[in-house]
């Protein structure tokens, strides 16, 4: 039981951060987008840029940023790799790499950039 309800808290975590990035204008274009390298929660448009979007939900902040570790960082990076493959400026296309920490009452925390190659 645990695991299932681990998973619909991280879906519902997703869906959270999605409408804030909606609300800050850059549209969520992708969902759990999942490719040879690994997965991506959410994808969001920032003009002709992209944003990729790691969420992490823990009891408060620090602990979800506890979460996010390299090997997984590093599957990110080769699931964006491909994802871009299909953008019109290929691998030119800007990006940036974001955490998204939500805690145990819902706050969001966005960190831009946290994320680099």
């Amino acid at each position: 039981m645990s695991g299932e309800v681990s998973y619909h808290a991280g879906r519902q975590a997703e869906d959270c951060v999605a409408r804030e990035y909606d609300r800050r204008g850059c549209p969520v274009i992708g969902r759990r987008w999942r490719g040879a390298g690994g997965e991506i929660d959410l994808i969001a448009r920032d003009g002709a840029g992209l944003i990729f979007v790691e969420v992490k939900k823990g009891r408060d902040f620090s602990s979800a940023a506890a979460r996010v570790s390299a090997r997984q960082v590093g599957r990110i990076f080769d699931a964006a790799t491909e994802f871009v493959a299909g953008e019109p400026r290929g691998q030119l296309t800007e990006m940036r790499f974001d955490v998204a920490l939500v805690d145990h009452i819902g706050r969001i925390e966005i960190l831009e950039s946290a994320l680099a190659a």
